[in-house]
């Protein structure tokens, strides 16, 4: 059966970012295809949650935080439990999203090259600000469909280019192994992976584009395919870092110069131009996840013209520019998202788990036992990353 795009690229597009990027080179450089199983463990964690938020998303034609505002009885509880969403979501897309920004600029560089190297940022900001302001869910899903079909030929093409050694990788992808000093680089790999706010993303999504019940094997199918391709980009960034001599790299633009020498300049426009997509994507939908969570606790309402959700979209958008424009890294700001970040993702594990097994909410579309073992499995694995994030924040990890 023909695949037809929706969601669950968008969802793919989100956990494909510059940090995504970096995160997959340096594990490439330091460790070869020796941690390509770890990828592998989180894309198939990914499918799991996220085919819930989806199947959440689908029956009950609401965001994750509405779902949330609804079904947690007890007033302290709740009000808790919506700040610290609001504060990792909102708070922390905004810290981030001049990393995203810089990302796409990065590319651009490796591109265009440094000339003009002050214009990028509001070059990227503007595509944003245009796709977000004049843009439907039809529109947006259109456009970020076509930048990660983008990304992943830049990144895949980029790989194969460096001619990687095939039984070298299936080996990483099957036999599990821990390197001296890789266990932060796995955490990484996974943490960049698993993200919390793709859950708000792929609810309020699926509910946009699917309006019945019926859809529920097409999105389960466009959340599969989805993210398997967006675990393929993540692959195949690691394989093109393994080509870089140890050493070589302390950045991404590091690596573009990398490639060059050993494989051409087209390898360095490949990745520029899988590079700028990455970021591009992230940095429409961080401030998008950001709006659906902030309307849906504050009852808005979710609809892309609602001027409650352009505000919180648009000052993200800004905040993003300007930092990245003037050069401020809001550590503050950053930290404070890690550790919210840190404290929201088994939170929300859990709750999702919780209410995707309550026949009140899901009707005959509750959980099996085999999806109830594999959610408890990723919800012990979602409490290590988050005091791994938090105990980092305080210099203890």
């Amino acid at each position: 059966m023909k695949w037809k795009m929706g969601p669950g690229v968008l969802v793919a597009a989100a956990f494909i970012g510059p940090g995504t990027v970096t995160v997959c080179s340096i594990a490439g450089v330091k460790y070869g295809y020796l941690l390509l199983w770890a990828l592998l463990l989180s894309v198939l964690a990914t499918v799991i949650l996220q085919e819930m938020a989806a199947r959440l998303g689908i029956v009950t034609q609401k965001g994750l935080a509405h779902v949330i505002k609804e079904e947690i009885g007890v007033r302290w509880i709740k009000i808790l439990v919506l700040g610290l969403i609001l504060s990792a979501i909102v708070i922390g897309n905004a810290a981030y999203e001049g990393g995203n920004i810089g990302g796409a600029s990065l590319g651009l560089e490796a591109i265009f090259g440094q000339e003009y190297l002050s214009f990028y940022p509001w070059v990227v900001g503007s595509f944003a600000f245009l796709l977000l302001f004049f843009g439907n869910y039809k529109v947006l899903e259109k456009v970020l469909v076509s930048l990660v079909m983008v990304m992943s030929i830049s990144f895949l093409l980029t790989a194969i280019i460096t001619k990687p050694n095939i039984s070298a990788i299936l080996q990483g992808l099957t036999i599990p192994k821990t390197p001296d000093g890789s266990i932060l680089t796995i955490i990484a790999l996974v943490g960049t992976t698993v993200v919390p706010y793709n859950l708000f993303l792929h609810t309020s999504l699926v509910s946009e584009k699917w309006k019945s019940k019926e859809n529920l094997k097409e999105a389960r199918r466009d959340n599969v395919l989805s993210i398997l391709l967006g675990g393929m980009v993540s692959m195949a960034i690691v394989v093109t870092a393994t080509a870089i001599p140890s050493g070589e790299i302390s950045n991404i633009m590091d690596m573009t110069k990398g490639l060059e020498p050993l494989y051409g300049e087209s390898a360095k426009y490949f990745m520029g131009i899988g590079l700028f997509a990455a970021g591009i994507t992230t940095a429409i939908t961080a401030p998008l996840a950001a709006a659906y969570v902030a309307s849906s606790c504050f009852g808005w309402g979710t609809t892309m013209n609602n001027l409650g959700f352009k505000m919180v979209w648009m000052i993200i958008l800004l905040v993003g520019v300007l930092f990245m424009s003037v050069g401020i890294k809001p550590l503050e700001i950053i930290k404070f998202a890690q550790i919210t970040n840190g404290m929201l993702l088994p939170i929300i594990a859990i709750f999702l788990l919780w209410i995707v097994n309550r026949k009140t909410v899901m009707l005959e579309y509750q959980n099996t036992k085999f999806q109830n073992i594999l959610g408890i499995i990723i919800i012990i694995l979602s409490i290590i990353l988050g005091a791994k994030s938090i105990l980092t924040v305080f210099g203890l990890f």
